[in-house]
């Protein structure tokens, strides 16, 4: 929507806009139960499992993502933080998918009930491969 009022589709616009959705989205299912999130997160990521503390740490690092990308505030820092947390996100999450346990995807806080599943590995690959892009365009 916001491309074709801008009279023009620019790839670089678009994924910004698109992660600072994505980002805004779900950072706010996970504000909603900060506690549950970050007790769901800890199953699973490299570093909530180690420090507690990285969970409710991570959801405002989501949300800051969210406003960083939607007012284009520092494009090159804001892509590189976003490659570095959501890569490392993404190793939990193969470890956690390749255990073929069923444990719960905290990608969208505690309010949903989801399986984690290859579509979290999708969803973090697709960020950290916009990221670069821009990093790199």
């Amino acid at each position: 929507l916001v491309e074709w009022v801008s009279g023009g589709f620019d790839a670089e616009r678009w994924m910004m806009h698109f992660m600072a959705a994505f980002f805004l989205v779900f950072s706010f299912f996970k504000l909603l139960d900060l506690k549950g999130f970050a007790d769901s997160y800890s199953s699973y990521d490299i570093i909530a499992r180690k420090w507690r503390g990285w969970g409710y740490i991570y959801a405002f690092i989501e949300l800051g993502l969210g406003l960083a990308y939607l007012t284009h505030f520092f494009p090159a820092v804001t892509n590189i933080i976003t490659l570095v947390v959501m890569t490392v996100s993404l190793i939990g999450v193969i470890q956690a998918v390749s255990s073929r346990k069923t444990i719960r995807c905290a990608c969208l806080g505690a309010v949903f009930n989801l399986p984690m599943s290859t579509v979290t590995i999708i969803e973090d690959g697709l960020m950290i491969a916009m990221s670069a892009y821009m990093l790199l365009a």
